[in-house]
This record gives C-alpha cells, sequence and structure tokens, in this order.
C-alpha cells in the first residue's frame, strides 16, 4: 500500500511512518520543509513540499492508496489569543480542505482519508459520552466539528472516511504525560486544578495502531482513540505516583493555571467522560486498556 502522510513530524506521526515502513508500505511525507524533514525518517520515505495553500497537490498524490492526515497547529503550543486561535482552527480548516480538493482532482483517488480528530469534540462532560454523542460547547467543540466536517465532503467521492478522535496521549518523552513527570521526580507532583475532572488518556501506541486498523480495515465514521480504562485526573495521579513511589498531593490551583497559560487552561481544567465504546464494537483490541499496563510500560 502506498499511504501519504501529513503531520509526520509530530509524536503519533513519527511512529506511524516507522510501522508503515516496518510492514512494508511505501510512505510518502507531505511537509513544509524537505530540508528540515531529511534525516528524521529512512532513506526510503519520499519526501514531498505541501503548503496547505499549494493548489498542484493532485499532482504529488497521484498513485496513493490512502491519506493519513495528522496536520495542524499545535493548541498548547502557546498561549491562547485570538492570534493564536485562528491558528488552531485555519490551520486545520485549510489543511484538511487542501486535501479534500486534492482528492476531488485526482484521476486515481485513493480509497482511504484517515484523519486525526480529538475528544475536545465533547466539550466537557460529566455523563458519559461516546462517538454517536452530540457535540459540545466551547473553542475546541467548535474546532474539532469545523475539522471534520470537511473530511466528510470525501464520501460522495467513494472515499472512505474515518475520524480518529484522540485523547490525552500518554508517551514518556513528548506530550502531558512528559510534562506532569518533571515534578513528580522532584516529590511534587500532584493534580493540576480541581483534580475531579475527567482525563481521558491513551498510550500512544494505542493512537498509531488505531490508525493502522482505521486503514487496514473497511470502517468509516468516528473511532475514539480513548482507553476504556478512563479515570479522573486525582486518581490518575495517585496512580502515577504510586508507581513512580511518590507522592501526589500537591495540586496546582486553577488561577495559577490561568495565570500561566490563560485560557488554553480549559483544555486541562476541563474534560469528558469519553468512551470507546464504537472503536471496541468495531474489533479494536487495546494494547494497553488499562492505566496501570500503560504507565508500566512507560514508566520502564
Amino acid at each position: 500500500m502506498k499511504v501519504a502522510i501529513t503531520g509526520a513530524t509530530g509524536l503519533i506521526g513519527k511512529k506511524i511512518v516507522k510501522k508503515l515502513v516496518d510492514r512494508g508500505d511505501q510512505v510518502l511525507v507531505l511537509t513544509r520543509s524537505v530540508e528540515k524533514t531529511k534525516g528524521l525518517f529512512s532513506a526510503n520515505v519520499d519526501l514531498v513540499e505541501w503548503d496547505i495553500k499549494s493548489k498542484d497537490l493532485q499532482t504529488k498524490l497521484e498513485g496513493v492508496d490512502a491519506i493519513i492526515h495528522l496536520a495542524g497547529e499545535n493548541v498548547m503550543g502557546k498561549r491562547w489569543n485570538d492570534e493564536h486561535k485562528n491558528k488552531i482552527l485555519e490551520s486545520r480548516i485549510i489543511g484538511t480542505r487542501s486535501i479534500v480538493d486534492a482528492i476531488y482532482k485526482m484521476e486515481n483517488r485513493p480509497k482511504v482519508l484517515v484523519g486525526a480528530s480529538a475528544v475536545g469534540y465533547y466539550g466537557n462532560s460529566e455523563i458519559q459520552v461516546d462517538e454517536l454523542s452530540n457535540v459540545g460547547t466551547g473553542f475546541l467543540a467548535d474546532v474539532v466539528k469545523a475539522w471534520e466536517n470537511e473530511t466528510v465532503k470525501v464520501e460522495m467521492l467513494n472515499v472512505r472516511r474515518v475520524n480518529v478522535r484522540i485523547g490525552i496521549v500518554l508517551d514518556k518523552n513528548e506530550g502531558a504525560l512528559a510534562k506532569l513527570l518533571t515534578p513528580f521526580r522532584l516529590f511534587v507532583g500532584g493534580a493540576l486544578g480541581s483534580g475531579n475532572q475527567w482525563f481521558p488518556w491513551v498510550h500512544v501506541e494505542d493512537v498509531v495502531d488505531l490508525f493502522l486498523f482505521s486503514l487496514d480495515n473497511n470502517i468509516n465514521g468516528v473511532v475514539n482513540a480513548v482507553s476504556p480504562d478512563i479515570v479522573r485526573m486525582n486518581e490518575f495521579c495517585k496512580v502515577l505516583g504510586k508507581m513512580m513511589k511518590r507522592p501526589s498531593y500537591f495540586n496546582v490551583p486553577e488561577f495559577v493555571l490561568k495565570l500561566v497559560i490563560g485560557e488554553a487552561a480549559e483544555v486541562i481544567l476541563t474534560g469528558a467522560n469519553v468512551s470507546p465504546k464504537r472503536t471496541i464494537e468495531l474489533g479494536y483490541k487495546f494494547i494497553y486498556p488499562n492505566l496501570k499496563s500503560a504507565l508500566k510500560e512507560i514508566l520502564e
């Protein structure tokens, strides 16, 4: 299979590329800078310059069997202001539209488009939600809804479409957990905010495998990339502290987070009780279905 991928230099993208190459697929990486991307991947990965506003993408994609679309502005990359929020939204809308427009113009279209999405779709929800639940409220919910709406258009071309709504990804070196590990190592670990918010976590290897599962199986629509063992942040930090043999009682107050990162604090201080109901019904088996097994692998 020949697979094109955007956002390949990120945490998830790098791991997906490696797995695709290891299993013998051809990989075409779309990148803003071929020069900067050289050296990140093996020699048998093809690199193609891509700007989200480019008009000739279809010629670069001719011959691909599938597209994995991960690219988008880092939500927590900067303190939120109007400019950064616009970048978060526009990078996803314009980037996805660029991919979809190219598919429309292609003579030999890919069989499937698997797009990254986020559990931010559900907003802040105490009631358990799953793939069939309604969209929530808030900035991120609005962004995710608009993001996914751009991908739906390919179905009119008989191209299979999957949206992978990703939770809080656990990895030792990057992402939320990597930032939490340092204070725990210094014996000052604890929850952020009240700690009562839901923490829809997922091991990075399950995210990667769910993308490949979506490529390889005849499924359509939304799948949640979150563990079935959802916990609140207090419980997550207690388990993490116990496994690291460190205390977990130094909560970071909400007002401190709001002072440091502004409106973006809503991403950390709120959460939805997300279930991967449809993901499981479709036959995906989690590699790390519970928190202890996931943290054990990461902390070893």
